[in-house]
């Protein structure tokens, strides 16, 4: 068995891969699907993914903001690869490729039934609770130093 973590592009085969996965773990047990709108934002965006024998396994989008600060979003760990500390990896080099890139800060909208994942990594949660796609989220952010 053979890992390999990429960056790519919106619009490549391993981003229709990565849409998948989202749909699967992340929109699908909502009931929600994207919108055209939603898959728009990708296109600037930097794309993760950690790939097992070719196959994506895990993956996440890095979104560009002011003030130094990146938002991580779409976070998604295939079902048979949870807790095996893969989507640590990925979030760790998703943090790398941000600080050399001149960001200070990671931050999110995590679900709040993944804060403890954040928390583990180092992640701080900010403010109250809110609700996002119908469920409870937190703002959690990390200073890249």
């Amino acid at each position: 068995m053979s890992r390999e973590l990429k960056t790519f592009s919106y619009d490549t085969p391993e981003y229709h891969q990565a849409l998948q996965l989202r749909n699967k773990i992340l929109r699908n047990p909502l009931g929600l699907q994207f919108t055209e709108a939603e898959l728009k934002k990708d296109e600037q965006d930097i794309h993760f993914g950690l790939f097992e024998d070719g196959k994506i396994i895990a993956c996440l989008t890095l979104t560009e903001n002011k003030n130094g600060m990146m938002k991580m979003r779409q976070v998604a760990v295939e079902d048979t690869a949870q807790g095996k500390g893969i989507g640590s990896v990925l979030a760790i080099a998703a943090e790398k490729i941000a600080k050399e890139n001149g960001y200070h800060t990671m931050f999110c909208h995590a679900r709040k039934a993944a804060s403890d994942f954040y928390l583990k990594l180092g992640y701080n949660i900010i403010g109250d609770e809110f609700t996002e796609v119908n469920i409870p989220h937190y703002l959690m952010e990390k200073k890249l130093i």
